[in-house]
Formats: structure tokens, sequence, C-alpha cells
């Protein structure tokens, strides 16, 4: 039975590569020389971290659209990135924010990709898997045209699809 895994993974390496080239620029500019600004990518275990560090609110704001630019040019999705965490003061006039990398589907939008593979009518079906959904069906189109009911129901998401079997 035809199948593919619906699952959200960055490319580490290039995510590497542009939060190092992000230090690098930070290091070198000068509206950031004689700050504490500065970027770090941190593995925790199965999960991924970068810290942002400056002098002020505005600073962060710097730090993040320089690294925004880097992804950019790497073909790093920024939607893998979860800017939401509050900017938190860290002592005397340093702010930092810990923005966490998005590394498999979590039980939420999984069910919700569910959702969405239901409500299409298509003849497939979709179950969770761990951290991947596997959509199954009888025929390869069927399959074709629920990958785009995903990329159009769920739009937040950087989905990427693999493993697809005949």
């Amino acid at each position: 039975m035809p199948s593919f895994d619906a699952v959200l993974e960055a490319n580490l390496v290039e995510l590497r590569n542009a939060v190092d080239q992000t230090a690098k620029e930070v290091g070198n500019r000068f509206d950031f020389k004689g700050t504490s600004a500065a970027i770090e990518l941190s593995d925790k275990g199965s999960s991924r971290e970068i810290t942002l560090w400056a002098d002020s609110d505005f600073q962060i704001g710097q730090v993040r659209e320089v690294l925004m630019g880097k992804l950019a040019k790497r073909n790093v999705d920024a939607r893998f990135l979860d800017f939401s965490a509050k900017i938190e003061k860290i002592g005397g006039d340093k702010v930092k924010q810990a923005v966490p990398v998005r590394n498999g589907i979590d039980s939420e939008n999984a069910r919700k990709m569910q959702g969405v593979i239901k409500q299409s009518k298509l003849k497939v079906q979709a179950q969770i898997q761990g951290d991947v959904v596997r959509v199954s069906g009888a025929k390869r189109d069927d399959l074709q045209a629920a990958i785009r009911q995903l990329r159009a129901g769920m739009p937040d998401l950087p989905l990427s699809f693999t493993n697809m079997r005949d």
C-alpha cells in the first residue's frame, strides 16, 4: 500500500552554519562593538535551542534580524524557530532570549493533521507514529492530494514529506 511520512525536521548542519555566521557577524559589526551581544546553539539531548544575548531588547531584535537573514541565505525555514519565548533580564542591563528549534511533530499538531486528512474526504488514512505522521492510501494520486491538503491546512508548520513508498 503506498504511503509517506510527514515530518518536521530542520537541516541541522545549515542551522549550525547560520548560527556560526551570525555569531561572526555580531562579533565584527561596529554597532555591536563593546556590547555583550552573542548567539549560541546548544544541544540538550534530543532538543536544540538557540540562545540570544544582548544589552537591550533592541539589540536582541538586531541579532534576530541578522540570524533570519543568514537562515534565508541557507534555505532554512524560519518557522522552525519559536520566537514566542519571553526576553528575560539576566542581571544588570543584560537580557537573553531562549529560542527552541522545532523538531518532530507534537501530539496536538499530529491530531490536527489527522483532522485535516479526514475532512478532505480522500481515501487515505493518517497514523501517528511518535513524532511522525504516516499517511497511507490505495492510490498515489490520493497521497499527492493529501500532501497538498496538509500544506494548505497546516501553514504554520514547515512540513517535509519523506519515505514515499509504492
